[in-house]
């Protein structure tokens, strides 16, 4: 069965559309690539300002810091596979929402 549009070979494509689609793409996505970055760090800073706040009001050892921020991220890699199957799976909305109940 044909399709209704024929495909567009790279041969056929025009230079300058090339060169808008790529400018309208980072004008779109890299402000947000850089948002989540910085959200992302001021994420894992936090941390550290807890490490801060904890070793001064309960006595908290480097050791004790060092092996909870590691189960802290051990657990985030082990479940962050099955959070991106389910993505794929269910869809972002469904994923999103679920993720903001279940963290809230």
């Amino acid at each position: 069965m044909q399709s209704a549009t024929p495909a567009i070979t790279l041969a056929e494509l025009n230079p300058s559309d090339v060169d808008a689609t790529y400018r309208k793409l980072n004008l779109r996505i890299l402000p947000f690539l850089f948002i989540c970055y910085v959200l992302g760090f001021i994420d894992r800073v936090n941390i550290s300002f807890a490490h801060l706040e904890f070793s001064a009001d309960i006595g908290l050892s480097e050791a004790a810091y060092g092996f909870g921020v590691g189960l802290f991220f051990v657990g985030y890699i082990l479940f962050e596979v099955p959070s991106n199957l389910c993505l794929q799976r269910f869809g972002a909305r469904v994923t999103i929402s679920r993720i903001m109940i279940l963290w809230g």
